[in-house]
């Protein structure tokens, strides 16, 4: 069982940014793939960025690549959603997700998560 906790949502100027964090408890964090998504109000949950249990592959929606940055530290139990240049078009409650995973698969689907945070709002302004 692994429990997830994100934090560093907020309120934004468009262009502005922001980091998101997410821990997880427990003592095996480096066995799950972990990922970032977001819901709109009225829109399905997308997936915004993913990273294998080991961290040297990541994967993005088409619509923050070069915009947003995810990274993990094992060592804190937490991954990281560094989000630059935001645009409206961001705000969302983004969720931290975990799955326990072999090294090198990467994960893009909501369904493949069995691990969920409890979500943070992020509200960009324009």
């Amino acid at each position: 069982q692994v429990q997830l906790v994100e934090s560093g949502g907020g309120l934004v100027q468009a262009g502005g940014s922001l980091k998101l964090s997410c821990i997880a408890s427990g003592r095996t964090f480096s066995v799950y793939a972990m990922a970032w998504f977001r819901q709109a109000p009225g829109k399905e949950r997308e997936l915004v960025g993913a990273i294998t249990r080991s961290g040297l592959t990541t994967d993005y929606i088409d619509s923050v690549k070069g915009r947003f940055t995810i990274a993990r530290d094992n060592a804190k139990n937490t991954v990281y959603l560094q989000m630059n240049s935001l645009k409206p078009e961001d705000t969302a409650v983004y969720y931290c997700a975990a799955r326990p995973a072999a090294s090198s698969l990467l994960y893009t689907q909501s369904r493949d998560y069995t691990y969920w945070g409890q979500g943070t709002q992020v509200t960009v302004s324009s």
